[in-house]
């Protein structure tokens, strides 16, 4: 069974990688086989994430870039991370009637997928479905957020290329350095960068990245300005991207940087496996009838932590 889905991923199988992403995001018992089998086929894939906070141009500039990859005869997937309806749990935003345009090539898969409580935009469920695309062939891609705000900051342990699209008006710099996203950006992207604000913007940045500790192998992100409803500075951004790509791999950064992100999802999905495991071996019930003794101050909520973790051994 396993070995035909893959046969029909390496065909890029459309349907395949649909049903694929389908059976993930739902949880499906087969998942975690799918997964492993397809294992050995990622890592051809260069991975660009896109975050920033709603309404700053993130799926105009994803549709941009994916159009200059389509002229290099590239194919390209994208998972757009929607917040998830209250009503369905599905995606609420649907970027796949945005990217109608690019959606009609036969190179790009748009898939959006809801975030289902992820406090940094990216549910793990993205990072399991880009997997699947890059075992079915496609040479880039791209994760976009939901652009939550400051808690954005998963989307580095998941993506080779980070970009963090800001716009003047609304002070995201300063909402930038209180974020972290300092931290996790490779390249800064001042979009509707027409509007006043703009350059008081641009200054503020390149002041809080002069005041990072770099060296000779440090890579600091550079600025761009971008107008992408009018496609303005999408080339120069695809040129950063070329750029950052060419200096992980010259400073062989790349595997590394790959390493630490697997480390960091391989801590998550042990504590989500054992999380499911604790809450699914009685002591929700346990959980429930201490919680008067608990809000009564007659036991610590610690002594309680303890006895379910103690049930929880015990009946391993």
């Amino acid at each position: 069974m396993y070995e035909e889905i893959i046969n029909k991923l390496s065909k890029n199988d459309r349907r395949a990688v649909a049903r694929s992403i389908s059976n993930i995001e739902n949880g499906d018992s087969d998942a975690d086989i799918l997964l492993q089998e397809v294992a050995s086929k990622v890592g051809g894939a260069y991975r660009i994430g896109i975050t920033g906070p709603p309404g700053a141009g993130k799926s105009t500039i994803t549709n941009h870039l994916t159009k200059i990859y389509i002229k290099e005869n590239k194919k390209v997937g994208i998972v757009a991370v929607d917040p998830t309806s209250p009503f369905s749990g599905g995606a609420l935003l649907g970027d796949r009637i945005r990217m109608n345009e690019i959606g009609q090539y036969e190179n790009v898969f748009i898939r959006s997928m809801a975030s289902r409580g992820s406090l940094g935009g990216l549910c793990k469920k993205a990072i399991d479905a880009a997997d699947v695309l890059d075992a079915a062939g496609y040479d880039i891609v791209i994760l976009e957020t939901v652009g939550v705000g400051q808690s954005e900051l998963d989307i580095a342990q998941a993506a080779d290329t980070t970009i963090v699209v800001l716009v003047p008006e609304s002070g995201d710099s300063v909402q930038a350095m209180k974020a972290g996203l300092m931290e996790i950006a490779d390249v800064f992207t001042l979009n509707k960068s027409d509007r006043p604000g703009a350059d008081q913007a641009e200054t503020a940045l390149k002041t809080m990245i002069s005041l990072k500790y770099h060296d000779e192998n440090t890579w600091l992100p550079p600025i761009l300005r971008t107008i992408a409803s009018e496609n303005k500075g999408i080339n120069e951004l695809n040129k950063e991207i070329e750029r950052h790509e060419k200096f992980l791999k010259e400073k062989n950064k790349l595997l590394p940087k790959r390493e630490e992100q697997m480390k960091i999802r391989i801590r998550n999905i042990v504590q989500e496996k054992l999380n499911d495991e604790i809450w699914h071996s009685g002591n929700e019930n346990f959980l429930n009838s201490s919680l008067k003794n608990v809000t009564l101050g007659n036991i610590s909520p610690y002594q309680i932590a303890e006895e379910i973790i103690i049930n929880y051994k015990n009946h391993k």
